[in-house]
């Protein structure tokens, strides 16, 4: 957040309206990194982003934990299966 201003993934201020549809169905990179920035600068809670997209708790966790470990590159599917296979290596 900055200046009180929750800042997306591309660098542009976030509000409610910038956020994916309640009713998203195909979750590319920039819509998880929107919910992810959104939670973590308060402009929703973690509770309400689960309610509002239907996401499980460990869902959202693992969006979060993929960003924070590998930027928004870790969000592609194909590295998320090539993280895991690693961690079970």
């Amino acid at each position: 957040m900055i200046n009180g201003q929750v800042i997306g993934p591309t660098g542009s201020p976030l509000t409610l309206e910038d956020l994916p549809s309640a009713n998203t169905q195909r979750w590319v990179i920039r819509r998880k990194a929107e919910v992810v920035a959104a939670v973590q600068g308060g402009l929703l809670t973690l509770e309400d982003a689960c309610k509002r997209y239907s996401l499980s708790v460990e869902e959202f966790l693992s969006w979060q934990q993929a960003i924070n470990e590998n930027g928004l590159a870790g969000l592609r599917a194909t590295h998320i299966q090539k993280y895991r296979e690693a961690d079970s290596a």
